[in-house]
């Protein structure tokens, strides 16, 4: 079988595993695809100071289509707050380009320490299960917007759909967690659209790129992620509902640490 054929089928089966976990956690997918990536393109022997910048901008790409498929999941079970959604879409857009043209500039190690930081605070929020003052509700106009603005910067410098910042952000203010599951797929579209715009924009012109790739976007990669990701999305989110809360913030909160550590090491041994 020919190489190229037998990663595509490595992506595929990547995109069937991250579908699931997307659509189950609400999570775009990006928070496990990007350490996948990183693995995956290291194994590739792709230029070693452009793989996370291709591994980021491929997440966010195919999170455009993996938003998709857990939005339409999530809205048949009334699970999304769209005036939140709403109140943020703008901000979250240009937060996020704006963090796409920030991390041209910024040192692979820097966006692994971003992920492995942020990824840590979401986990030990969970894990903790603080109970949040029963008055505490999401900011108003102005708080929500400069919310949504740093969340859309990060988003774009670690390759994530938001979700493992927003979903501890609403547990925190008092949002039930299949809401904030159903919010974080609806709210990462915007930012996959706008980060993935960045990234390609970013890259175009970069002659250390392996071949098929469009900026950061390597396309055999967001294929086979995407149709993994249509086949699977939907089993998580129709499992999200009837799954206890207690156990999906768990699974959330394993995974994420577990995979930001991996990470980190394996950004670190290029050093």
């Amino acid at each position: 079988m020919d190489l190229m054929v037998q990663w595509w089928f490595a992506y595929l089966a990547v995109g069937l595993f991250v579908g699931f976990f997307a659509g189950l956690l609400g999570i775009g997918g990006g928070t496990l695809l990007v350490p996948l990536m990183v693995f995956l393109f290291t194994a590739q022997d792709f230029p070693v100071e452009r793989i996370l910048h291709l591994a980021i901008g491929t997440s966010l790409a195919s999170i455009v289509f993996t938003s998709l498929s857990s939005i339409r999941a999530h809205h048949t079970r009334g699970a999304i707050l769209w005036p939140t959604v709403r109140q943020s879409a703008l901000f979250l857009v240009i937060g996020t380009f704006s963090g796409s043209f920030f991390a041209e500039s910024l040192n692979p190690a820097v966006l692994a320490a971003l992920f492995v930081l942020f990824a840590g605070y979401a986990s030990a929020q969970l894990i903790l299960d603080l109970k949040p003052k029963p008055t505490r509700n999401l900011p108003k106009s102005i708080g929500m917007g400069v919310g949504s603005g740093f969340i859309g910067v990060i988003s774009s410098l670690v390759g994530i759909g938001g979700g493992v910042i927003t979903i501890p952000l609403m547990v925190m203010h008092n949002i039930p967690m299949r809401n904030a599951i159903g919010t974080s797929a609806a709210l990462g579209l915007p930012i996959a659209l706008a980060g993935s715009l960045g990234y390609i924009w970013n890259g175009l012109g970069n002659t250390q790129l392996p071949e098929f790739s469009i900026g950061y976007v390597y396309l055999p990669a967001l294929v086979g992620i995407v149709v993994g990701t249509f086949i699977t999305v939907p089993l998580g989110a129709k499992l999200t509902h009837s799954m206890p809360v207690s156990r999906l913030k768990n699974i959330f909160a394993v995974i994420l640490m577990i995979l930001a550590i991996e990470m980190f090491l394996e950004i670190f041994m290029f050093n």
